[in-house]
């Protein structure tokens, strides 16, 4: 099921809402999200919800097996094998084409091994499977720690596991975060009004400027070999922003949602574009998954030692499989960790020392082109971005169609590059001087919250399929 579809926004939520409503006690609210969330997962997938429940089962008791066996070497297999077991999953499903695709393309450049040809599985992706294997592996890591209890009650794991607010593209919410609202919490009317007003903003981020900068990278980076220069590097700064909207939007309506029913999960964006070089974008970007990287792999020792460049290349390896079983992934997650590393070497002293334009002008084109890179599963496509980019390509540097595409979309542009700023933050700050200007600022969300609600609404009337990006990671 899709947040950004009618039959969720005023039939399965408002439903959702009403039972929660009725539930008395933290029990009983605890089975509708259990039962509501298994439905909306179910909903597109009735077959894999299975292997969700099966996850779920399997680190719940490896879950108990760590608490009972504490600082042992049955602690320390249990949590090998859970791990094992969630990577082993996430692997078969999500990987094993595009193994067994470069072993029989390796195999195919050696005389000896040539007649090899594996057949390749045709296994589709369960959807979220990256999200929610990654939270069972840092819960079984953080029980094996001791950073957290061990939940006792299958329920309560499940609900953890399945909460369909962040079951399907994150945020990558860790079972500390919510530990204690599992048991009991307490939802305010502010709860109420700030979580709907979330959701209403991040329905708007993805239909009304994401679903349409789609559109505009599209028309220019699927028809790469047609592209001018300004063409290509427009196309893949609509691409970059389409990006941040979609999946931006969408923690926004996981964070809103969550608020509601009275959990609190971190924010996984903190307006990335404002960053001033790549390290600060990716601590701004998907903080979730950066920081589970940061946590749980950074410090991994490498041939016997923790390794400092050695932990960052590996964390951004994986980041880039992590995003898709694909070569342009990898190349992906390299070409920022390359950055990163330079900007290491270089320091925060020196880095700060760099006029504050310059250090702006380059990191936007480190990111845009790192959009190219991750809008481009085909290298051959990729290989010509770069040249056509760059001002290899056959189409002139400026044509016609990049003057009209630019002044149609002018406003959804102009719209769109304000929204990466923290309006709304702004907006705050200078209304809690005082109650008046508080309650002014209330009506006036709620006033703009409903009118981009309907717009929004509008929107979806003709709107077939309305998936988020991260939906195929």
């Amino acid at each position: 099921m899709v947040f950004s579809k009618l039959f969720f926004i005023y039939f399965f939520l408002p439903l959702c809402l009403f039972a929660y409503a009725l539930a008395k006690g933290t029990k009983a609210k605890n089975i509708v999200l259990i039962i509501f969330s298994l439905i909306f997962y179910a909903w597109g997938e009735p077959v894999y919800v299975f292997l969700m429940l099966l996850s779920a089962f399997v680190n719940y008791i490896a879950g108990i097996v760590i608490d009972k066996h504490k600082d042992t070497k049955i602690d320390t297999l249990a949590t090998a094998l859970a791990v094992i077991y969630d990577f082993a999953m996430l692997g078969i499903f999500k990987y094993s084409g595009f193994i067994v695709e470069n072993i029989n393309a390796l195999c195919s450049h050696i005389n000896s091994l040539s007649y090899v040809n594996i057949p390749v599985p045709d296994i589709k992706l369960p959807i979220g499977i990256s999200f929610y294997t990654f939270q069972t592996v840092s819960y079984i890591i953080d029980c094996h720690w001791e950073t957290v209890k061990v939940q006792k009650k299958f329920s309560k794991f499940l609900l953890y596991l399945t909460l369909f607010p962040q079951l399907i593209a994150g945020p990558i919410v860790r079972y500390s975060t919510i530990e204690k609202e599992i048991d009991s919490r307490k939802i305010y009317l502010t709860d109420i009004s700030y979580g709907l007003n979330r959701v209403v903003l991040g329905l708007s981020k993805k239909v009304l400027l994401s679903n349409q900068l789609s559109i505009i990278a599209d028309n220019f980076l699927k028809n790469i070999d047609d592209a001018s220069v300004v063409g290509a590097w427009f196309g893949a700064i609509a691409y970059s922003l389409q990006v941040y909207f979609d999946f931006s939007g969408y923690s926004d309506i996981a964070i809103g949602l969550g608020r509601v029913f009275g959990f609190h999960f971190d924010e996984n964006f903190r307006h990335p574009f404002i960053c001033k070089d790549i390290t600060e974008f990716w601590q701004r970007w998907h903080i979730s998954l950066s920081t589970f990287f940061r946590d749980y792999l950074l410090y991994v020792p490498i041939f016997g030692k923790r390794r400092k460049y050695g932990g960052l290349f590996l964390v951004w390896l994986c980041t880039g499989i992590w995003h898709g079983a694909n070569w342009n992934f990898i190349l992906w997650g390299i070409y920022y960790g390359i950055f990163v590393f330079l900007e290491m070497l270089i320091g925060k002293k020196r880095m700060k020392k760099i006029p504050v334009v310059i250090r702006h002008i380059y990191n936007k084109i480190v990111i845009v082109i790192g959009f190219g890179i991750f809008y481009f599963e085909d290298l051959n496509k990729l290989g010509t971005f770069f040249k056509t980019a760059f001002g290899f390509g056959n189409n002139g540097i400026l044509g016609l169609q990049d003057k009209i595409t630019f002044m149609n979309n002018i406003f959804l542009i102009i719209v769109s590059v304000i929204c990466c700023f923290p309006i709304i933050e702004g907006i705050k700050k200078i209304s809690d001087k005082s109650a008046f200007t508080r309650h002014t600022a209330s009506l006036v969300t709620t006033f703009v919250s409903a009118v981009l609600l309907l717009l929004t609404s509008v929107m979806l009337v003709d709107a077939t399929t309305n998936p988020f990006l991260y939906f195929r990671f």
